[in-house]
């Protein structure tokens, strides 16, 4: 009775411990071993289409064969995705908490459906990203304000406000006229979607 306790449960322990614990080969590597195939031929005077394959194989240079990342275990025999280093994983934490982290834009609008570019991240680096995609589009920018994040431009010989507020970790971005009105919608929508587009980060 107790022998065959002993072995149910020796069994169930195998069970749960499973074939990848044991480095059994369970074929993953097998493609490794592959040979090509001619195309396939048909006999003389039968008529066929032709046939095109779906997933052609391509050429791959021996030399890039050589240099490719081994992606199996200590033992050769298994497929095996190669772990993070803990120094990346250090690095990467240390980019999250960085105050100069800036997300993508989002293009929202407001309750009375003006368009606003809305940007996560430290205020400072986002005004910076913002001179700098004004500078790529080519705008004259007639005056900067020395106070807060405001720059006047001209943009087909109209003078307007772009000003950047922020609440918090979350910014807008926004275009006013000159009398410190919400411009145009189509106007500003143009041109917070031409910084959109060409946002450096």
């Amino acid at each position: 009775m107790q022998l065959r306790f002993g072995l149910t449960l020796a069994l169930s322990a195998f069970g749960l411990m499973g074939c990848s614990s044991m480095g059994i080969n369970n074929g993953s590597l097998d493609y490794k071993n592959t040979a090509s195939l001619e195309p396939l031929k048909y006999p003389e005077g039968s008529m066929v289409r032709p046939a095109t394959p779906l997933y052609p194989a391509p050429k791959v240079d021996p030399l890039a064969l050589e240099h490719a990342p081994k992606l199996e275990n200590k033992k050769g025999n298994r497929f095996a995705i190669p772990r993070p280093n803990q120094v990346q994983e250090n690095s990467l934490i240390n980019s999250q908490d960085d105050n100069t982290n800036v997300n993508r834009p989002q293009l929202v609008r407001d309750g009375n459906q003006n368009p606003l570019l809305k940007i996560d991240g430290n205020s400072a680096t986002i005004w910076q990203y913002t001179l700098a995609t004004l500078s790529s589009l080519n705008h004259s920018i007639v005056g900067q304000s020395k106070n807060r994040y405001e720059v006047t431009i001209k943009v087909d010989q109209k003078v307007y406000v772009l000003r950047l507020t922020s609440v918090g970790a979350s910014n807008n971005l926004a275009v006013f006229n000159a009398d410190n009105s919400f411009a145009d919608q189509e106007i500003a929508a143009e041109l917070l979607t031409q910084i959109y587009q060409n946002w450096p980060a």
